[in-house]
C-alpha cells in the first residue's frame, strides 16, 4: 500500500502497534471533529478519513459547492408473469454498483491484507461469495469515488452484511479477532465507524437479484467459487 502524507494543519501521532500487528494511525483535526479510522492506508489524503465535514468558506464568504453524491436509485416496473389479457407486475429498485465499484473490489482484493483474512477465513464463515457480492453493493452506496475505498471500508462493508444475514456472532467476532485479535479497546471505535458507513449506505439490506447481477458482471471471478454450501 502506498504511503500518505498528512495535511499540514493535522497533528499526527505516532501509530500505535495492536496485538495483531496492525498499525492504528490517530489523526486529530481540531476543526473537523470526528472518530479517527482504526486503521487506514496511508496513500488516501487526511481529508478522506472522515466523512462528515463541516463546511468551509472562502475569504469572499462564498461557500465551497459540496460533494456530489450517487443519486439514489430510481424505482421501475418490471413484467413478470403474462396470461391472456392479464399480467402481473413486480416492483424492481435499480442498483447504484457501477464498474468503478467492482474496480474498487478487485484493487482491495489484491491488498496483502486482504489476502490474509480471505486465506484465513479458511470455512468461509465471514466472507462467502454473498457476503463478498454485499460489499460491492455497499461500494456503490456509500457514495465515495473509487479510488477512495480502502481496506478499512472493505471490513465495515463485510461486517455491515454479515450483521444482516448471519444469525449468529461468531463471523463478526471473527472479523473482530483478525483485526485486533484479543485487544477489545478498539471495538468501540470500530463501531461507531459502521454507524457511519451505515448511515453513508442508507440502506442495508440487499436482494437476491441485486446480487447475481453483481455476480454476473463478471461471472468468472474467483472470488464467487467461495461457496459456503460447498463445505456441508
Amino acid at each position: 500500500m502506498a504511503r500518505c502524507q498528512p495535511q499540514p494543519q493535522l497533528e499526527e501521532r505516532s501509530p500505535q502497534p495492536s496485538t495483531s500487528g496492525y498499525f492504528l494511525l490517530e489523526v486529530i483535526d481540531d476543526e473537523v471533529p470526528g472518530p479517527p479510522v482504526p486503521w487506514v492506508d496511508p496513500g488516501t489524503p487526511s481529508k478522506f478519513l472522515y466523512w462528515n465535514r463541516k463546511t468551509e468558506w472562502s475569504d469572499q464568504s462564498e461557500e465551497e459547492p459540496e460533494k456530489e453524491r450517487t443519486p439514489e436509485p430510481e424505482e421501475t416496473w418490471v413484467l413478470e408473469t403474462l396470461q391472456g389479457l392479464k399480467m402481473k407486475l413486480k416492483q424492481r429498485r435499480l442498483s447504484t454498483v457501477l464498474p468503478e465499484h467492482h474496480q474498487a473490489f478487485n484493487r482491495l482484493l489484491e491488498d496483502p491484507v486482504m489476502k490474509r483474512f480471505l486465506a484465513w477465513d479458511k470455512d468461509l464463515r465471514a466472507s462467502d461469495k454473498y457476503l463478498l457480492a454485499m460489499v460491492i453493493a455497499y461500494f456503490g452506496r456509500a457514495g465515495l469515488l473509487s479510488w477512495q475505498y480502502q481496506c478499512i471500508h472493505f471490513f465495515l462493508a463485510l461486517y455491515v452484511a454479515n450483521d444482516m444475514e448471519e444469525d449468529n456472532q461468531g463471523p463478526k467476532q471473527a472479523i473482530f479477532y483478525f483485526l485486533y485479535g484479543k485487544n477489545r479497546s478498539q471495538r468501540p471505535l470500530f463501531q461507531k465507524l459502521r454507524f457511519q458507513f451505515c448511515s453513508m449506505c442508507c440502506r442495508a439490506w440487499v436482494s437476491p437479484e441485486e446480487l447475481e447481477e453483481i455476480q454476473a458482471y463478471d461471472p468468472e471471478h474467483w472470488v464467487w467459487a467461495r461457496n459456503r454450501a460447498l463445505f456441508f
